[in-house]
């Protein structure tokens, strides 16, 4: 007979399609007792939406091949990726770097220190380096004059203006190589682990580097984070100083689902192109580096985003703060405790393999009192084909405090009975 401290992790499985109120083990599949049967939660609050009906198991064929050095395919919502090619490979970004100085941009903005009416000198640095006499994309701004933020911010995301992103980078920070340090506590804070950036344009340096995987977090980041200023990124053209200039993402005119994001290119970094596109609800992003002309770029992600939105979908699982089981609880002021997730649990996947979605939670053995609301007590796990979508930690949903000392010294005397055996679970997750 084992003792109440020799407890083992168990994992408690819902397959696909298995009822709501049933509890089912890897080792000893069992129903739940009637007595905790009755206390589940409602199968509604424990199941996502049905499939559609007649909802067939349908083939996905593989990605388009590509011609470009690295490339990656996301999905908006889940963050998850749904196809790619050397994504985590370190690639030059060129002006894709822009996207990078626009977040960080709209960030100032929003906490108040910048404005779009301030009036931001022109610098001989930002008028040498990115300006008319070079050979980068420029706004053509004029040395040592003064320029409404907002005309900058327009021109550096449309026009791509190197001379207004280091304009820009100097009034936030004083000077650009400091605004890079700041662009680089932004990439951390996103979790862009194989980025460094050294300057504010995407000019070549050897310390200036990304990923495409990277670039797609980015991207997701300023359409969620900061949606006013992301919608500067569908203007097709900008005038400024006489002198109109087109935006060069060329999908803005093919496709009327694209609403930005990004061009770039230099000699070593090839042409690159960050997309976005929306159809109905569902959202992707696109990036392709490294491709071998303007126009492959763009061929290059517009058959990146007709792949994803023919054969991949998005579905709402499970919702926030609804109980999806109440296992035993032990010394505790109640005998059950609730237990779901913090946040909605979104998962991709291809179309047409909704019902072949498993669920699974992992939970410690006993839960032992007291616990705090919002503590982690096990994890679940969605899984297709054998390989995790989503994993998520199971939180207690309420405060579940200790008992008096008469119930936990009861409940100690029948822990050391029934020693290592499992505690009964009175619902488990299901994903019909």
């Amino acid at each position: 007979m084992g003792s109440a401290g020799a407890r083992t992790p168990h994992t408690t499985r819902a397959k696909a399609h298995a009822p709501a109120a049933q509890s089912q083990d890897t080792a000893t599949p069992a129903p739940a007792p009637a007595a905790a049967a009755a206390a589940a939660v409602p199968a509604d609050a424990a199941q996502p939406p049905a499939p559609k009906p007649g909802a067939i198991n349908v083939p996905t064929p593989p990605p388009p091949s590509l011609d470009a050095k690295s490339w990656v395919l996301m999905d908006y919502e889940t963050a998850q990726t749904l196809a790619d090619a050397n994504s985590n490979e370190r690639v030059e970004p060129a002006s894709i770097t822009k996207v990078m100085t626009s977040y960080v941009i709209s960030a100032e903005l929003a906490g108040g220190k910048i404005k779009m009416e301030d009036e931001v000198f022109i610098s001989e640095n930002a008028w040498r380096s990115g300006g008319a006499g070079t050979e980068g994309s420029t706004s053509f701004l004029a040395l040592n004059s003064k320029v409404p933020l907002k005309d900058l911010f327009y021109g550096m995301v449309i026009q791509s203006g190197n001379d207004a992103a280091i304009a820009l980078a100097e009034h936030v920070a004083g000077s650009e190589a400091t605004f890079a340090e700041l662009m680089n506590q932004y990439a951390a804070k996103l979790g862009m682990t194989a980025t460094h950036f050294a300057n504010a344009s995407g000019l070549p340096d050897a310390n200036h580097y990304t990923t495409a995987h990277d670039i797609a977090l980015l991207s997701r980041a300023l359409i969620h984070d900061y949606p006013e200023e992301y919608k500067v990124y569908a203007i097709k053209e900008f005038e400024w100083n006489g002198i109109k200039q087109h935006n060069r993402n060329s999908l803005l005119w093919r496709d009327s689902s694209v609403d930005g994001i990004k061009t770039g290119h230099t000699k070593d970094a090839g042409y690159c192109l960050a997309t976005s596109a929306k159809r109905g609800e569902q959202r992707l992003i696109a990036v392709v580096m490294g491709a071998p002309s303007e126009k492959q770029r763009a061929d290059d992600n517009q058959a990146l985003l007709n792949y994803g939105f023919r054969f991949y979908e998005t579905h709402k699982l499970y919702e926030a703060d609804k109980p999806l089981l109440t296992p035993e609880l032990w010394k505790g002021a109640t005998n059950t405790i609730a237990l779901g997730v913090a946040h909605d649990v979104l998962v991709s996947m291809p179309r047409g393999r909704y019902k072949d979605l498993k669920a699974s939670m992992d939970l410690p053995n006993r839960l032992i009192a007291p616990f705090a609301k919002g503590q982690q007590v096990g994890t679940l796990r969605v899984m297709l084909d054998g390989k995790a979508l989503a994993e998520r930690p199971l939180v207690a949903l309420a405060e579940a405090p200790a008992a008096g000392f008469w119930g936990r010294m009861s409940d100690g005397i029948l822990l050391w009975f029934k020693g290592d055996k499992k505690s009964d679970v009175s619902a488990v997750p299901d994903t019909k």
